[in-house]
């Protein structure tokens, strides 16, 4: 498969198996009648920042390395215990063995600090040229310098919600040393807010064609600023995002599924793909139901899927949460999945569930099979909790056919917005602020909402960040930066085994319709738990042997 991709409407070239031990052997000299050349004309100039727009790619696609992040918590859990099938290390890490979550563990599997530093120093090379050789007007300048400054701010930001303190360069290439001290958090979040400032200046989406626009700046800015705990900023930049158009698709399912060339008008940041180019990915060849393999005669699909805790996260469409006591021990009676809303059905697929133009079959030897957690070396197309993840995955997309699929992959929608807002407007007391974002969340999906305060108000704001944005790499970053990952579940992170419902077919009623009996099982072999010192990652070990004014976080 070809490892190219798209911004919105923009095709540029992902470099694949580039590794880097220390920032500086990334640095290109400046001197070069190449450089010269490269950035005296807005074409060539272009072609450049085309290519730095794939480092945001390859964080995403980094932090995707061990699964999604949301196998690190109660939403998502992979299917074997095997370090080939890329299984095990979630559960390890999930599990929380301070002797397994060494420094070096930790630095290679979610820290990624040398591949974000090789796309910065990048960048700073790229904004210096541009500067010191650019021929071209003012205008194509300003733009292009607005474009790297948000590339470089969404790779600090990716470094400083993990290190909190990291080491800042800016383009001013005299002031390069070999040793340099880490900066405050503080400094950091005035580094990225001041980058994403500069980065609203570039056009509209309207206007922008295709490339980096003002509205992605914003967006984020919404999401930076949270993290950095400067609420009246995120109000700020959350409205600006408004001014320029963005809004709620009617259907949820749109929001992620439908790309901004079809015209989604709630998608801000989104990856496309174009099989006509083979511009694909793999992710349904993960993550589809098993039976679209199985019943070809073929294994894949069904690594990672969705818990029964998941599943008890979401509302019944008229509201208020169902009571699951009865399958919490071996039963026939049939879950209430009809009944819930429409959020779980675009989310979750469960067994007799339609896809496809079938039912699915997650019950023991059905086509889309159950896997017995750690009993396997992988799980070979069968789900290991009785779901599977309809959330992203394109029922479209004929895996027999095509390896790759070409459903765009979201980034950042106005939903996290809206989410964003109703956070910030709750940590400055404006609940009617923050009462209006939830209730347009909700509305979209016709749940009932009633204007709630206090405490009560921000179980809302977290029910509704945790099931609108579930599977999106959100979930396990809020817990963290709220700072109750260590807590006890359902709070944190920490005393729980995740669940599935292991299926069994019984036989048929006397309408001749297939009878089952379900089983609460644990498909974790401990509890969970998040230490501590997970709330600031290590530094790794190329920056400490590299760089004498640096020394490792307390806990490491």
């Amino acid at each position: 498969m070809k490892t190219i991709y798209k911004i919105s409407l923009l095709i540029g070239i992902l470099m694949t198996g580039v590794s880097c031990n220390k920032f500086f052997d990334t640095m290109s000299p400046t001197d070069r009648v190449s450089d010269k050349m490269l950035w005296e004309k807005t074409e060539s100039a272009e072609y450049h920042v085309n290519y730095l727009y794939t480092y945001i790619y390859d964080v995403l696609m980094t932090q995707t390395k061990v699964g999604q992040s949301e196998a690190l918590t109660d939403q998502l859990k992979y299917g074997s215990y095997n370090y080939n099938a890329l299984c095990m290390i979630p559960s390890e890490i999930a599990y929380g063995d301070e002797t397994t979550l060494t420094a070096n563990y930790v630095s290679t599997y979610l820290g990624y600090w040398d591949t974000m530093y090789q796309g910065i120093a990048k960048i700073n090379n790229a904004i210096y040229c541009l500067h010191e050789f650019g021929k071209m007007s003012a205008e194509d300048k300003t733009r292009l310098d607005a474009e790297l400054k948000f590339l470089r701010a969404y790779l600090y930001f990716d470094l400083v919600k993990r290190y909190k303190e990291v080491i800042l360069y800016n383009e001013d290439m005299t002031a390069y040393t070999k040793d340099k001290a880490l900066s405050p958090e503080s400094d950091c979040w005035d580094f990225i807010y001041n980058d994403l400032i500069a980065a609203t200046a570039l056009p509209t989406r309207e206007t922008a064609g295709g490339r980096l626009n003002c509205g992605m700046a914003w967006g984020f800015m919404t999401r930076a600023m949270l993290y950095a705990k400067r609420y009246d900023k995120v109000k700020i930049a959350a409205e600006e995002v408004k001014k320029l158009g963005y809004a709620l698709e009617e259907k949820y399912e749109d929001a992620y599924m439908k790309s901004v060339a079809a015209g989604n008008k709630e998608a801000i940041i989104q990856y496309l793909f174009d099989r006509t180019q083979n511009v694909t990915h793999s992710f349904d060849f993960y993550y589809t139901p098993g039976g679209d393999y199985t019943i070809h005669g073929e294994a894949g699909g069904g690594y990672g899927t969705p818990t029964q805790e998941m599943v008890e996260s979401y509302e019944y469409a008229e509201g208020g949460f169902p009571d699951w006591t009865a399958w919490h021990e071996m039963t026939s009676e049939t879950p209430p999945y009809a009944k819930l809303e429409p959020r779980f059905h675009a989310t979750i697929l469960y067994n007799g569930a339609p896809w496809k133009g079938r039912k699915i079959e997650s019950y023991v030897g059905g086509a889309d099979g159950w896997c017995e957690w750690n009993a396997e070396p992988e799980p070979k197309g069968r789900s290991t909790t009785g779901y599977y993840l309809r959330k992203l995955v394109d029922e479209t997309h004929d895996v027999i056919a095509h390896s790759g699929g070409v459903q765009p992959l979201i980034v950042l929608r106005y939903a996290e917005v809206l989410l964003n807002y109703a956070e910030a407007c709750y940590r400055t007391e404006d609940e009617n602020g923050a009462n209006e974002a939830v209730k347009a969340i909700r509305d979209r999906v016709d749940l009932p909402y009633t204007a709630l305060g206090g405490s009560d108000l921000w179980a809302a704001i977290r029910q509704e960040r945790k099931v609108e944005l579930s599977y999106e790499g959100t979930w396990y970053w809020d817990l963290r930066r709220w700072e109750v990952a260590d807590k006890k579940y359902p709070e944190g992170l920490t005393g729980y085994q995740l669940h599935g419902l292991k299926i069994t077919k019984t036989g048929v009623d006397a309408e001749g319709k297939p009878t089952f009996s379900y089983e609460y099982v644990s498909v974790d072999d401990q509890d969970r738990k998040f230490p501590k010192k997970l709330y600031q990652f290590p530094l790794p070990t190329s920056e400490l042997e590299s760089n004498k004014l640096v020394n490792q976080f307390k806990g490491w």
